[in-house]
C-alpha cells in the first residue's frame, strides 16, 4: 500500500481532482507508442536487457486504462542498469531507483505538457516480479470476463467528482490480489503444458 501512496501523490500533485478523464477507453494506438518506444531502450540497456513487455491495462484490448505505457524491462544484472541510467534520462526519463519495491528500477516519462507517458520498471531475470505482471496481463488478455469486471470497477471507482487516485487505488487493490493469486495459478499451469515434456 506505501507504494501505492507513493505513486499517488506523484500522479496529480497529490492533489484530488475528478478522474473522468484519467481512465480512457482502449486506444488501439498505445500497442504503436509501445512499440515504438522498444528501441531507444533497447539502445539504452544493450546487451544487459533481456526483453521488454508491455504491460498494464493499455496491453489489455478493450478495458478501461490510463493513457499510461507500462513497460516491463527484465535485464541480466539489475545492478549494471544503475550504470545505465544516464542513457535512460536522456531519453526523457526520470530516474526513481526502487520507488517501494525491492529488486526494481522504476522510471517515468513526462512530456512538455507535463502528462505521464510511460512507466518503466525494470526487475533482473528470475524476479518473481516478472511472473506476477506477466500473468496478470497475460490472464486478463485470456479471460474477458475477467478484464470486463476490471474495467467496470475502474469505471465505477473514476465516477465520482471527488474521487482521488488513493480512493482508486484503494478501490483496485483487492481485485488485484485476488486475480493475481487466480492468474499466477494459471499462467503456471499454461507455462508446464507449453515447457518441455
Amino acid at each position: 500500500m506505501q507504494t501505492k501512496r507513493l505513486l499517488q501523490s506523484r500522479w496529480n500533485g497529490g492533489r484530488v481532482a475528478s478522474m473522468n478523464n484519467m481512465v480512457l477507453p482502449h486506444d488501439p494506438n498505445w500497442k504503436a507508442v509501445f512499440a515504438a518506444e522498444t528501441g531507444p531502450l533497447r539502445s539504452a540497456l544493450g546487451s544487459n536487457l533481456i526483453e521488454l513487455h508491455d504491460i498494464g491495462s493499455t496491453a489489455i484490448t478493450g478495458i478501461l486504462a490510463k493513457p499510461i505505457i507500462d513497460i516491463l524491462g527484465v535485464v541480466a544484472f539489475l545492478e549494471d542498469v544503475d550504470r545505465q541510467s544516464a542513457s535512460i534520462e536522456w531519453l526523457g526519463y526520470e530516474v526513481m531507483g526502487t520507488y517501494g519495491i525491492d529488486g526494481r528500477r522504476y522510471f517515468r516519462k513526462i512530456d512538455a505538457s507535463g502528462r505521464r507517458t510511460h512507466h518503466l520498471h525494470i526487475f533482473e531475470d528470475g524476479s518473481d516480479n516478472i511472473e506476477r505482471h506477466l500473468a496478470f496481463r497475460d490472464y486478463l488478455i485470456a479471460h474477458s470476463e475477467k478484464a470486463a469486471e476490471y474495467s467496470e470497477l475502474k469505471a465505477s471507482l473514476t465516477s465520482g467528482v471527488a474521487t482521488s487516485w488513493d480512493a482508486y487505488l484503494d478501490g483496485k487493490d483487492p481485485f488485484i490480489k485476488a486475480t493475481e493469486r487466480d492468474a499466477l495459478a494459471w499462467y503456471r499451469r499454461a507455462s508446464s503444458k507449453s515447457g518441455p515434456s
